[in-house]
């Protein structure tokens, strides 16, 4: 499937963290970038990055809602979906888990639907959650996962799993062309301080001087993509010719501890805080490490970016943000309801 220069991209989620990185990318590619996002979770500073751009534009809309005019009319326009759109961290997704289900469920059909109309091309984002907490080590596509159904994080780990049993449905009906990402960590610059993921929670507690939070013991582990690197994937996913109807991991499968995150953090920040420990979160999974195998030979994609270059980019930009006062100095250690997710 060719993609005409005067196609649009619309990218639902676009104004969030990993979604403004992508229409970065797009857009520098040369790609004319249609932005839906309700503004849940997105930073007002992400926005006007990319409205410098004449061929960006920018609809604030929520897909659980029926897609707007503006959308509709440009159907026959668009050439490729991007679905970036859900709160992707614990208590942001937790706060209004109807919402986020509706968000994965109900939404994810108006956009396949639209894809389908337009005979666009369709790209979820789902994520690393479907395989809950794994028995498999390290997550192949093929795992089928261990999910509690009817906990606390099941509003996002069933909904992302609904939404793919329903693209793949799509496909197989041999309506829309998909492409579905199960994205794992992925930290960076433009995170929002206040979305309760490990990397941003230490990165602030550390730079703010106050007690720094551990959930459980430590020992459990991630494996951290850099926002480049994935974005990257994204893009090589989204324009295959080789991927079928099948999920792709992508992620870095390089595994360390918590307890390893916050001393290399620690050793970029200079700080000296305290740690404190909080009992570990309901169903947090004690092990994630993606296998990539499948993208690596379909897409030829692999993380290039370090965790050491990462963290220091990541540190370097909360610490601009903290200094211009664009983002406040968190005053507890549990200001922010954290998770090692």
């Amino acid at each position: 499937m060719s993609k005409r220069s005067d196609q649009i991209t619309l990218v639902a989620g676009g104004a969030g963290f990993i979604g403004s990185h992508l229409c970065r990318a797009l857009l520098d590619r040369g790609e004319t970038v249609l932005c839906l996002d309700n503004l849940q979770t997105a930073r007002p500073s992400n926005l006007r990055l990319l409205e410098r751009d004449e061929r960006f534009e920018f609809i604030e809309a929520d897909i659980v809602n029926p897609l707007p005019l503006d959308v509709l009319e440009r159907t026959w326009s668009i050439g490729r979906v991007y679905n970036l759109a859900c709160a992707a961290s614990p208590p942001q997704y937790q706060a209004n888990p109807e919402h986020t289900m509706l968000t994965n469920v109900v939404g994810t059909d108006h956009l396949l639907r639209l894809a389908e109309r337009a005979d666009a091309r369709f790209l979820l984002t789902s994520t690393s959650e479907v395989y809950g907490d794994p028995e498999a080590h390290p997550q192949h596509e093929d795992y089928r996962g261990w999910v509690n159904c009817t906990g606390p994080r099941a509003c996002y780990d069933e909904g992302k799993r609904a939404a793919e049993a329903m693209a793949f449905d799509f496909a197989r009906m041999e309506r829309t062309d998909v492409r579905v990402a199960r994205i794992f960590n992925t930290y960076g610059p433009q995170m929002h301080p206040d979305d309760g993921r490990v990397v941003s929670n230490l990165i602030c507690q550390a730079l703010s001087g106050n007690d720094i939070t551990i959930y459980g013991d430590g020992t459990q582990t991630r494996s951290f993509c850099y926002v480049s690197d994935m974005v990257e994937g994204l893009i090589a996913l989204m324009e295959s010719e080789q991927v079928q109807a099948e999920p792709i991991n992508l992620g870095n499968p390089n595994e360390i501890s918590v307890n390893e995150l916050l001393t290399h953090i620690l050793a970029l920040t200079g700080s000296d805080a305290d740690v404190v420990h909080r009992s570990l979160p309901v169903n947090d999974p004690r092990r994630r490490r993606p296998d990539i195998s499948r993208a690596q030979r379909l897409l030829g994609w692999q993380p290039r970016v370090s965790l050491e270059e990462g963290l220091a980019a990541t540190c370097a930009w909360f610490a601009g943000e903290i200094d211009g006062g664009r983002v406040p100095r968190p005053t507890a250690p549990d200001r922010v309801r954290a998770s090692v997710a």
